[in-house]
């Protein structure tokens, strides 16, 4: 934590530039300028969902037109090879680096996050992730598999942690009557990242490319730069609101309707509460649920409908030529991209709903409506509608990206937003468990249900029946959830001695506006969407262009 605070230090401008005291916003300050300085910051490190389309030119490297493969390599060996081309398999470890260290980062450094505020964490996140690209760019140069690791892996992982929860406890503050919905913008971006970092990895790669090289380290190295400027302009963007701020005529809602606690729970205590463990397990199950099926749309889609993708209803998957699979893999990528956009509209769309009907009665409908479309889909597969189970998934992977936008607002109506921040790290612990469990029930169990002889069109019956089981169990953990103890609730004089640590001496600890965050799309802040924007609706416009091929 130490190096962490260090480095945060060592990059300012000036001494205390980026200290929290000096992004504490001023009269005629607008609070619209908030979410859009956190998606600069997770369009860039969402594109660590986008990495596959790296694996195939890495993994010849060497070879350059075809893999140089060496099949009795170890994977020790694999991680100092300089004359064998890597393994996709091995490559893929990249994911499970990025999603554990994402979880364990938050977790360890959210309580310095919030000491320190945002403005510092996103400086470091951006040294860690477009830093990380860059060394991971001289291990793809050098062709060593570790230094790649270490660098775009390890080190970038740790920048995704910070960087995912930089705005989340800044977001709440400034929007206390809209909760669901400025995470929800906000971490929609993590979603979205990805649709515009692989369409532009992509032609990086190919502008790139040489007779001598795939393309991929120049792109690395040039993504790396590209995401740092963008983190950077995101983290200097970030205000946070003076101890007491509230909006402008706004009044908190009754906590006996509503569930949102008027009171504060200590970081150090939040973990001891049930309701903590409960939120965990509600997120770990809808996330494990969601994940397995993400990495698995492409061949889920070919298996299922094989030749029905393109018309010849009659082939199923093993009898299709090789040219055919090629046409049907393109046209199955296009599902991924899909599902994506309904990943990102579903973080937008369910958090926002959130702040109408609720929390938990947000995650029932995660649950209830999940169970039936996981049911359903057999069927649909069965009557061959591409329509229906294209749309089921859709809404499924809508609900998946609503459970992550959802649960800061939740956390914050259960614990207060005195330390919901830290207290959201450490809850994505759970997202790194899922990341696990997800992809190990849906990948393990194909492989088992094709060594006993099941036909392709139906590999994936019995994982869909095992998902509604696990969406089962985290609609009982949602039952579950009740109002924290008051035993846990940190006292008035706890909170003011805090607040007091970050007002300002004009704000004191005094509820008010103080003049700041009036207003709505000025044209500041009208320009600054704009910059993040428009990036964003490229990336759906080569998505749409991907997609259109399924129907």
């Amino acid at each position: 934590m130490a190096t962490i605070e260090r480095a945060g230090t060592m990059t300012g401008a000036g001494a205390g530039i980026l200290d929290r005291e000096h992004t504490i916003a001023k009269a005629g300050f607008n609070r619209w300028l908030v979410p859009p300085a956190a998606l600069c910051i997770h369009l860039c490190i969402g594109m660590a969902y986008g990495f596959s389309v790296f694996w195939l030119p890495l993994s010849r490297a060497i070879g350059l037109t075809a893999s140089k493969a060496c099949p009795d390599m170890s994977l020790m060996q694999e991680l100092f090879t300089t004359t064998c081309d890597w393994r996709v398999a091995s490559l893929g470890w990249m994911f499970t680096l990025f999603f554990v260290l994402l979880g364990v980062s938050a977790a360890i450094w959210g309580g310095w996050l919030e000491r320190v505020g945002p403005r510092k964490a996103g400086v470091v996140a951006a040294l860690c992730w477009g830093g990380g690209l860059i060394i991971g760019a001289f291990g793809v140069y050098v062709h060593q598999l570790w230094i790649m690791w270490l660098g775009a892996g390890v080190i970038g992982g740790v920048g995704l942690g910070l960087g995912y929860i930089s705005p989340v406890s800044t977001l709440i503050k400034w929007f206390p009557d809209h909760r669901g919905m400025a995470t929800g913008f906000a971490i929609a971006g993590f979603g979205g990242g990805a649709m515009i970092g692989a369409p532009l990895a992509n032609l990086l790669i190919n502008y790139f490319k040489t007779s001598t090289s795939v393309g991929v380290w120049e792109t690395f190295a040039t993504m790396g730069v590209i995401y740092f400027v963008f983190m950077m302009i995101g983290a200097f963007a970030y205000r946070v609101s003076p101890a007491g701020w509230r909006p402008d005529g706004w009044t908190p809602p009754s906590e006996k309707k509503t569930m949102i606690s008027e009171h504060h729970v200590h970081l150090d205590n939040a973990h001891k509460t049930p309701q903590f463990w409960l939120i965990w397990w509600v997120l770990c199950l809808n996330v494990s649920a969601g994940i397995g099926v993400i990495g698995m749309a492409s061949p889920m889609l070919q298996e299922i409908f094989a030749g029905k993708l393109i018309g010849l209803p009659d082939l199923s998957f093993s009898q299709l030529s090789a040219e055919q699979k090629t046409i049907i893999a393109g046209i199955a990528a296009g599902f991924a991209g899909l599902i994506s956009l309904f990943n990102i509209g579903g973080r937008v769309f369910w958090a926002s709903l959130s702040d109408y009907i609720g929390r938990k009665n947000t995650y029932y409908c995660f649950f209830l409506l999940g169970i039936a479309l996981y049911a359903l889909a057999p069927t649909f597969a069965a009557i061959g509608s591409k329509v229906l189970f294209v749309l089921a998934f859709g809404i499924i992977l809508s609900m998946y990206g609503g459970g992550f936008a959802t649960v800061p607002a939740y956390l914050a109506d259960m614990f207060g937003t005195q330390f919901v921040g830290a207290i959201h790290g450490r809850l994505l612990t759970a997202w790194s468990t899922a990341g696990i469990i997800g992809p190990v029930v849906v990948n393990y169990l194909r492989e088992f249900q094709l060594a006993a002889g099941v036909p392709r069109d139906h590999l994936y019956d019995t994982t869909m029946y095992i998902l509604c089981a696990m969406l089962i169990a985290g609609l009982i953990c949602n039952y579950m959830i009740k109002p924290v103890d008051p035993k846990w609730h940190m006292s008035a004089d706890e909170v003011a001695k805090l607040q007091a640590a970050s007002a300002t001496s004009a704000a004191g600890v005094q509820q008010g506006s103080f003049g700041i965050g009036r207003g709505g799309f000025d044209g500041k802040a009208a320009l600054f969407w704009a910059f993040v924007g428009i990036p964003l609706a490229w990336g759906v416009y080569k998505t749409l262009e991907s997609a259109i091929k399924i129907f």
